[in-house]
């Protein structure tokens, strides 16, 4: 049986994201939310910040869906393991629409406080990403390793 708090957490993947209901983050992200990680830039504080965010991807990929693969509860905090997928269609980070579909996989931990979204510490597999849109090379083939 899910937690209140990951019922909060899989109503923002849902709604916010794959229904693209930009309300719901207004009952569901605090005034004072902040959104952290190596891919984010500029101000993120507050759900006019976080619904900047989907915006930004929902342009780049306007086929974009969110799966939750897994969560992990304990205390205020859910982490959440997710897959995204979409059709590269508009610019992302500088890169031009590739027409590529891509599937990338993160993690999110958020912290939760009174029912609300305090902060979201988020991280992807941005080089996969990057590969798939064909805009960097593979790394080589893995050396020879053994378990110890």
């Amino acid at each position: 049986m899910p937690s209140d708090n990951e019922a909060i957490i899989h109503r923002l993947y849902e709604e916010a994201w794959n229904k693209r209901k930009l309300e719901a983050l207004n009952e569901l992200v605090s005034p004072s939310h902040a959104l952290h990680g190596p891919n984010f830039s500029g101000s993120s504080i507050g759900p006019e910040a976080y619904k900047l965010q989907v915006a930004q991807f929902v342009r780049a990929f306007p086929d974009l869906r969110w799966e939750i693969e897994e969560t992990i509860s304990e205390k205020d905090k859910v982490v959440v393991i997710w897959t995204f997928t979409g059709t590269h269609k508009g610019e992302y980070r500088g890169v031009a629409p590739t027409n590529k579909k891509v599937t990338v996989d993160g993690i999110t931990v958020h912290h939760i406080t009174d029912g609300k979204i305090m902060d979201s510490y988020a991280i992807w597999d941005t080089w996969g990403m990057m590969k798939e849109f064909g805009v960097v090379p593979a790394l080589g083939k893995p050396r020879n390793a053994a378990a110890r």
